[in-house]
């Protein structure tokens, strides 16, 4: 735009704000903390405005998409595997049982994909860890802090936070994020973040010190029978990442294809002996009921193997086939404990084949990104994506609120460094330096 001097007109002061790195930076951390925080602001303002909290950040996020609009090309904003994955769970509402639950249940998954969109786009991968990072701290401090009021303070349980003041018998604990599982899952998640920011030297070391303590410390009371198990698979997904970044560069394709073998046979040999490992963990109870209910979900999923009953993320207790479900089983189970299951009894295999692709994808790239990239911050994206997805075995958290906004963000960090988009040009995304300083700066 110009004026009729011919001069280039400044942006209007709303833009130039929306457009800013400071305001990009307080975006990120509220929406972080808004979408991390989301149970406990269920139970202490309410869904109503739980829910007016996210439509305005949307609202904002189109804002800062308009205001960036020259920065940023729209054929590259979102994976294609995302769009048709979210096309279907939306198509899924014309076949569902009950079309306006369905429908609302996709609205809500679309608003937090487009958060994290968002994010993906205003934030480099450095500044986002850095970003999660602050809010991991905030909310695990204060799960330790709710915890310790209820169990040694004030010797009562929180029923509001479902926080039953176990810490003196060092647990379980859940914290602020209702139940011990999601707990240790994000403390297992603030472990990977806490320990990149200390090898790219982002914080300080006391402070990463703490961190680290804080996050396995929380993850060893959440008593989880998960953690364990996404633990071991983080840890390999790690010595393997390291193998191949110290490989040259001229071997690496043989070690990726062997160690990708080596996968495929891990998950065939654990699905063989599952029982004598679940038996070896001491968590027979926990995972046969666990099996149980898959069993039950593939069950109902006869009558439709390839649409599936509906999108509703989260199980709603009172919509079929969840009811009949929990009701042959006797038990009040709010998800399918294994978000592959969720998606197939939901979406049918199509639906399936979609997730897989989505989060498969990301990993690929990731991987191959932080194979080739000489900073340790590219490591990031896929070790949080293994997190993923191996807790998607054991719990349904990648389908809705903070798991799925997660997949969304790592999908789109993914897809700005090795796309087909990138043959088409167009704006990009700035991305984190080669080599990060060593002076232990923050990133702003």
């Amino acid at each position: 735009m110009t004026t009729p001097a011919g001069q280039t007109a400044q942006p209007g002061w709303l833009s130039a704000l929306l457009a800013s790195a400071s305001f990009a930076r307080a975006f990120t951390l509220v929406v972080l903390g808004t979408v991390f925080s989301s149970f406990a602001l269920d139970r202490i303002v309410g869904r109503v405005t739980y829910v007016s909290i996210i439509v305005g950040l949307c609202l904002l996020g189109v804002g800062v998409l308009v205001a960036r609009r020259q920065e940023i090309s729209f054929v590259r904003l979102v994976p294609t595997t995302l769009v048709l994955f979210v096309g279907w769970a939306g198509a899924s509402v014309f076949w569902s049982e009950d079309g306006t639950q369905s429908l609302w249940a996709w609205v809500s998954t679309a608003a937090i994909a487009f958060l994290a969109v968002v994010i993906g786009h205003v934030r480099d991968t450095l500044q986002t860890a850095r970003a999660l990072g602050d809010v991991l701290r905030v909310l695990l401090s204060a799960s330790l802090v709710v915890e310790l009021l209820s169990g040694v303070f004030l010797d009562m349980p929180f029923h509001f936070l479902g926080v039953q003041g176990h810490i003196a018998e060092l647990g379980p604990i859940q914290g602020i994020f209702g139940t011990r599982n999601l707990l240790g899952f994000v403390a297992v998640l603030a472990l990977i973040t806490f320990l990149i920011e200390y090898r790219t030297q982002s914080v300080r070391v006391g402070l990463s010190i703490f961190s680290v303590v804080l996050a396995g410390g929380l993850a060893a009371l959440s008593d989880s029978p998960t953690v364990f198990v996404l633990a071991v698979g983080v840890g390999l997904a790690v010595c393997a990442l390291a193998l191949v970044r110290h490989t040259r560069p001229e071997r690496r394709v043989a070690l990726q294809w062997v160690l990708g073998g080596l996968v495929v046979i891990g998950v065939v040999v654990g699905y063989t002996a599952r029982h004598p490992i679940i038996a070896w963990l001491g968590a027979g109870t926990d995972f046969s009921m666990r099996v149980d209910l898959w069993n039950k979900m593939v069950d109902f999923l006869r009558p439709v193997p390839v649409q599936g009953w509906g999108w509703y993320g989260p199980w709603n207790a009172l919509e079929f086939p969840f009811n009949a479900i929990n009701f042959q089983l006797r038990a009040t189970h709010a998800s399918g404990l294994n978000a592959y299951f969720d998606v197939l009894l939901q979406l049918g295999w199509v639906g399936l084949v979609l997730f897989v692709a989505l989060a498969g994808v990301a990993l690929v790239r990731s991987w191959l990104d932080a194979s080739e990239r000489r900073s340790v911050i590219y490591a990031w994206t896929p070790l949080m994506l293994v997190a993923l997805l191996v807790d998607s075995m054991f719990e349904s958290f990648t389908l809705a609120g903070l798991g799925w906004f997660l997949l969304v963000l790592l999908a789109v960090r993914a897809g700005q460094s090795r796309s087909w988009r990138e043959r088409l040009g167009g704006g990009r995304t700035p991305e984190a330096p080669a080599e990060l300083p060593h002076d232990g700066g923050r990133a702003s």
